[in-house]
């Protein structure tokens, strides 16, 4: 398998090489030249098939011969080593639940496979690769646990100060190792824009080998593919597809869905569940992607101006617009909505919430009351306990902290602020 950049000015590459570079020398995403279809009687035997098997025939095309085949099995084993429940909520709704890993969100699973992949690949290296990556939230944390103490691997973090949640801040600055923690005065997009400045200056690049764990990177954003899959497996109506609501900030976690569903997994639907930062929402109306100035929500983790991964989306469909919106569509949820979305459902349906995943419920239940009959899933990305001020005030009950956390909120937080400042990345990464 070969990937080439969405720029189209760089040549296209391995699955070793994507990983390693991260982003295309002329500033694209990596794409796969070919979306692999599923085997025949795949999805016939799924119901019998263990979680690691299905991970490993999805990810095998992609990753071709750089990886032996034993060893990506045991890659793949190692990623997925915790359950991911389909929960019902009420008649129509289903809770993907993608909390049960280490660090309590989605994205420990592209974090796990990429920081394997790349150890594997970097075994015989002497010279140190240098994970340079922003966060508005997850991604922090599931790449500073993923790769805690990876040998030959630096990683360098960037979030937004002050718009992360306690726990999220606690997950991604308390390590310590080789694990390091800048501290921006700005949003998301202030990060994500310093990072990209990073990979293109080259006075950085001659001193450090950069790569990025966000999920730009095709080793962090193609296994999202994995939980599709065991959603449609625990899918009691095989007859009737899901619908499938995602709560979208940066798109790489829906454009992998797309991807699943492109290579043959059976979904009717994808609806991105956005908050007020509304850029898709705009685009399908309008067909114009306009970035916008992040706006801070409860959501947090959604609040990106400027979504990278959604370049692959349009890659998808080939850019033809009318496609694309057969395909996919888009709801924007407030701050308030998702208050009392978090409220009615904990009392109606004795289920919480966590505000990403109120977004996605309420996108889902709207779609539905338009489409009667049909039923979905939604993407409960992140434990309601990180998020305890917005869940305590929709509920009014205390949110238990997991034993697991408890610690790990007493570790000292190391982290060193700037300001939004590219100079100053810049000297950090030169010292």
């Amino acid at each position: 398998m070969k990937f080439y950049s969405t720029n189209k000015n760089s040549e296209p590459v391995d699955f070793m090489q994507a990983t390693i570079l991260g982003q295309a020398p002329d500033k694209g995403l990596y794409f796969p030249e070919a979306i692999p279809q599923l085997e025949k009687g795949f999805l016939q035997k799924i119901e019998n098939l263990p979680d690691e098997e299905i991970a490993f025939n999805v990810i095998r095309p992609y990753v071709g011969n750089e990886i032996p085949e034993e060893k990506l099995f045991r890659i793949v084993s190692e990623t997925i080593n915790f359950p991911i429940p389909l929960v019902p909520v009420n008649e129509f709704a289903f809770s993907l639940e993608l909390f049960h890993g280490p660090t309590l969100a989605f994205k420990d699973v592209g974090a796990r496979f990429m920081s394997r992949c790349l150890g594997y690949f970097l075994r015989d290296q002497e010279k140190k690769v240098t994970v340079l990556v922003a966060t508005s939230g997850d991604t922090g944390g599931a790449v500073a646990n993923g790769f805690y103490d990876t040998k030959g691997v630096e990683v360098v973090i960037l979030y937004p100060s002050g718009k992360v949640s306690p726990v999220q801040e606690k997950q991604l600055t308390t390590l310590g190792k080789n694990i390091h923690a800048l501290e921006v005065k700005g949003t998301f997009d202030d990060c994500q824009h310093m990072v990209k400045s990073a990979f293109t200056d080259a006075e950085i690049n001659k001193k450090r080998f950069l790569t990025s764990a966000n999920s730009i990177n095709v080793a962090r954003w193609l296994p999202q593919q994995f939980y599709y899959f065991f959603a449609y497996r625990q899918w009691q109506d095989k007859k009737n597809a899901p619908v499938v609501s995602v709560p979208s900030g940066n798109f790489g976690n829906i454009c992998a869905g797309i991807l699943a569903q492109q290579s043959g997994l059976p979904i009717r639907h994808f609806i991105a569940a956005c908050n007020v930062n509304d850029i898709v929402s705009e685009y399908l109306g309008t067909e114009i992607l306009k970035p916008k100035q992040a706006v801070p929500t409860l959501s947090n983790a959604m609040d990106v101006g400027n979504p990278s991964n959604f370049i692959r989306i349009l890659e998808i469909f080939q850019h033809h617009f009318p496609e694309l919106k057969s395909h996919l569509s888009s709801s924007c949820v407030s701050d308030e909505e998702t208050l009392a979305t978090i409220k009615e459902v904990y009392q109606g349906y004795n289920y919480l919430l966590d505000p990403h995943g109120a977004v996605g419920y309420l996108a889902l239940k709207r779609y539905l009351e338009n489409h009667l009959g049909e039923k979905g899933i939604f993407l409960e990305t992140a434990h309601p306990v990180k998020f305890p001020e917005a869940v305590e005030k929709a509920t009014g009950e205390t949110v238990e902290l997991p034993a697991s956390l408890a610690e790990l909120m007493q570790k000292e937080k190391k982290s060193v602020l700037i300001d939004n400042d590219f100079d100053q990345l810049k000297s950090f990464l030169l010292q």
